[in-house]
């Protein structure tokens, strides 16, 4: 499969539907998302962009984001997607990495990062931009711009606004092993790492979510990610990009996604949502319990999925919010999605594989499978248990705490909003002091906690102490738990 031709191929069937509703009303129907992201394919091609050339992507998400998107691949570019808010060094550092051979970006961040007096201003206030005409000195790029010509816009780049014209409707032949994006996860400055996806391990991954969550004409799909509104396009449904809390409501959404901290934030303004949720789905970090009941509260008549993914395989496995509730000993992630393959190293890390793997590290050797850091286990009917994170790993007295095997166990104790258990490593010796930290919710009592952590921990594993808190502090997009700032908040708590 791929994942240019599986778009259009919808766009086709229904070309009056509506395909994308942004933030803030602007609609493209099917056919004109075909026509706009064609025409932006032959417009980037007859300008010198070839097969396998690197597009640093800076347009912020709306639907003509999307079809500049499709656009790119459809030419034969690769999306890098390395955010050009980061620090100028980090950009760099990832853009030496990926080289890129151009830049697509909004005339206004163009404005924002090169435009003198514009860009003296953000920097009064704080904000170091990259200068988008030319992130990485000393290597040649070429330009192109969405939106409305604004001082900045390097003078030879090529506009993508208001193209006109009839667009070649022919799809040449692609190889799936194309490289479509690059996607930088983790590392330093100086040694970035960033995955590689191609058109058909990504059309693979939207394949399998399709296989497991059901998606036609009529649906409104609620989600400012890739790997949910791209299978909504490619099932003809329409992908609703969040904005107001009300949009749920007046667009008569169907399918919703949200990080858990966003939903629990959502579920706090909103209250109940409509009927005309089906489904909801929590990914990127894990559920807590809390979360799990919220949603199930807010939405009584929906089903709740957790979903269990990496940026290197997506997706891996989901499990239901109430079979996670029901499942104390360790968190878990439910059975592997069909054509997701999964094993156990010898230490207990999970490794996966599939049709939807990326095709590796940018600059390493490509792979077969996948180390996703995750310690886990495969129960009797087959489900994966989550039992922590190598890294999160706590050793006191030679015993190994997994705190990820513990956490949902004390986080579903009435009066807990969430829980995670840290360690503070001795200078001296290098054991560990083990600390359960609590957000406490309604009814929260220590003394009651502290009677029931014998029945849901190991020994080897009770705390030292316990320590209440406000809230755990939040890293990334994504909002997971900053287990560094929570240490350092509980130290000397």
């Amino acid at each position: 499969m791929d994942l240019v031709r599986e778009i259009l191929d919808s766009c086709a069937r229904t070309p009056a539907a509506t395909a994308i509703i942004g933030a803030r009303g602007d609609k493209l129907t099917y056919g004109d998302f075909a026509e706009r992201a064609l025409r932006i394919r032959d417009r980037l091609t007859a300008a010198g962009l070839t097969r396998g050339d690197g597009v640093l992507y800076a347009v912020e998400p709306s639907p003509d984001a999307i079809a500049v998107a499709l656009g790119v691949v459809a030419a034969g570019g690769v999306l890098v997607l390395a955010d050009p808010g980061l620090a100028p060094g980090v950009l760099q550092a990832r853009l030496k990495l990926a080289r890129p051979r151009w830049v697509v970006a909004e005339s206004r961040l163009y404005a924002l990062t090169s435009f003198g007096p514009l860009r003296a201003l953000v920097r009064r206030r704080g904000i170091l931009l990259p200068d988008l005409r030319d992130p990485l000195p000393g290597w040649k790029l070429s330009h192109a711009y969405t939106g409305r010509w604004l001082p900045g816009v390097p003078s030879a780049a090529v506009r993508l606004r208001g193209l006109t014209g009839p667009a070649n409707p022919v799809l040449e032949q692609a190889d799936l092993d194309d490289p479509a994006a690059i996607i930088f996860t983790s590392g330093t400055t100086a040694h970035p790492r960033a995955v590689v996806h191609t058109r058909g391990s990504l059309a693979a991954g939207l394949e399998i979510f399709r296989g497991r969550l059901p998606m036609g004409p009529s649906d409104v799909v609620h989600t400012d990610g890739l790997m949910l509104g791209l299978p909504a396009l490619i099932a003809g449904a329409t992908w609703s990009m969040p904005g107001h809390p009300d949009l749920i409501a007046e667009r008569d959404v169907t399918h919703l996604y949200a990080v858990p901290v966003e939903l629990s934030n959502l579920i706090d303004r909103v209250g109940q949502f409509p009927a005309t949720v089906r489904h909801i789905l929590l990914g990127s970090a894990p559920a807590p319990p809390a979360v799990l009941r919220k949603a199930i509260a807010a939405a009584p008549h929906a089903e709740v999925l957790s979903i269990y993914a990496m940026t290197e395989a997506l997706p891996i496995a989901l499990a239901t919010a109430q079979q996670k509730l029901n499942h104390l000993d360790g968190d878990l992630l439910g059975l592997p999605l069909p054509g997701v393959g999964v094993r156990l190293a010898d230490d207990g890390e999970l490794l996966v594989s599939g049709p939807h793997l990326a095709l590796g590290y940018l600059g390493e050797p490509a792979h077969l499978e996948v180390a996703t850091g995750d310690l886990a286990r495969i129960d009797e009917d087959g489900q994966l248990v989550l039992l922590g994170r190598k890294k999160d790993m706590i050793l006191r007295a030679g015993f190994n705490i997994y705190p990820s095997l513990y956490e949902p166990a004390v986080a579903a104790q009435p009066g807990v909003a969430e829980a995670a258990i840290v360690g503070l490593a001795d200078p001296d010796t290098g054991d560990e002091e083990v600390v359960l930290a609590v957000v406490p919710a309604e009814g929260f009592r220590e003394d009651r906690l502290r009677a029931a952590l014998p029945d849901l921990l190991d020994a080897g594993a009770l705390p030292d102490r316990i320590a209440v808190v406000t809230a755990f502090a939040r890293t990334g997009r994504s909002s997971k738990l900053d287990r560094a700032a929570l240490r350092e908040a509980v130290r000397h708590h």
